[in-house]
């Protein structure tokens, strides 16, 4: 629903921003149904016997991958270009164009996608029945090699140390600059009987949910980061469907966080927005008509 409003750019924000947020809410949706629909539930309860072939789950083991880094770092890029956007008054008229939104997300896109390919050689079949490989498990050698587990380090430093650093840098100097523009306001308009600025009160509103988006995205991924700094992957395809050790419990609970965190990015920036809502009303109420009217003529 989220990619459809916004495409329709009724919202009341710039087609630079709007491009950004259908870009997040596509990776996270992308997410969500490799993720949790194809991987875990599959792994888990389903078994639908085509995705448990090795080449198969490999492909959606780097997939899985690859739209949890495009959803990462989309919402960094997002936060750059509303720092350029709010500090940089020069940069904003060239960076901050539906032009450039688009490049960017179509770079972070390929580029999630080519530096998670090695991953399909680090997975072996879990067994083989008629010739047919079975599942996926991790190599011995991913666990042993130390150019295996620079690659592992790499990636654990550039999906979550990294974004989030720059996440808070980016989000520090905006809220810098919003603050010391405000001061300057108010120092111009402190002779003045209107006591409300509405650019002070939106700018507020900025930073609030610029702080919630940072909030949110560290809070998140907390447990991931904890659980990669410390130990290697553990029944990762779900080989072994009892496992309950306490770095395994830890393994799952990340995870969770983790595509939570996707959901609740797109919620954020959109559910703030006053158009958006009122959007979101209009769309539902037009459902609710048209059921209604196929009800009646289903019923005539």
């Amino acid at each position: 629903m989220a990619i459809v409003i916004l495409s329709r750019g009724k919202c009341g924000l710039s087609k630079c921003i709007s491009r950004y947020l259908v870009g997040m809410a596509a990776a996270d949706l992308m997410c969500t149904v490799v993720a949790v629909v194809i991987d875990q539930i599959n792994n888990i309860y389903v078994y639908a016997a085509p995705l448990l072939i090795t080449p198969i789950c490999a492909v959606v083991f780097v997939l899985r991958l690859a739209a949890m880094d495009c959803s990462v770092w989309l919402t960094v890029a997002f936060t750059f270009d509303r720092c350029i956007a709010i500090c940089s008054q020069k940069l904003r008229e060239r960076y901050c164009s539906e032009r450039t939104a688009t490049v960017v997300i179509a770079i972070v896109g390929l580029g999630s996608c080519a530096r998670r390919v090695p991953f399909y050689f680090t997975v072996d079949p879990y067994l083989i029945i008629d010739n047919v490989p079975w599942r996926c498990m991790i190599k011995a050698d991913y666990m042993t090699l130390p150019a295996w587990k620079a690659y592992q380090l790499f990636n654990s430093i550039s999906t979550t140390l990294l974004p989030i650093g720059l996440i808070l840098l980016f989000n520090t100097l905006t809220v810098s600059h919003i603050v010391a523009s405000n001061r300057v306001r108010r120092g111009l308009r402190s002779g003045s009987r209107d006591k409300k600025d509405p650019e002070v009160e939106n700018r507020r509103k900025s930073v609030i949910l610029l702080f919630a988006l940072s909030a949110n995205f560290i809070v998140l991924w907390i447990p991931l980061i904890v659980y990669t700094t410390n130990w290697q992957a553990q029944n990762y395809f779900y080989t072994d469907r009892y496992l309950s050790t306490p770095t395994y419990i830890l393994q799952q609970c990340a995870f969770m966080l983790q595509f939570l965190c996707t959901c609740t990015n797109t919620c954020i920036y959109t559910l703030s927005q006053r158009k958006f809502r009122e959007q979101l009303k209009n769309g539902i109420k037009d459902l609710a008509t048209l059921n209604g009217r196929l009800c009646k003529v289903t019923h005539k």
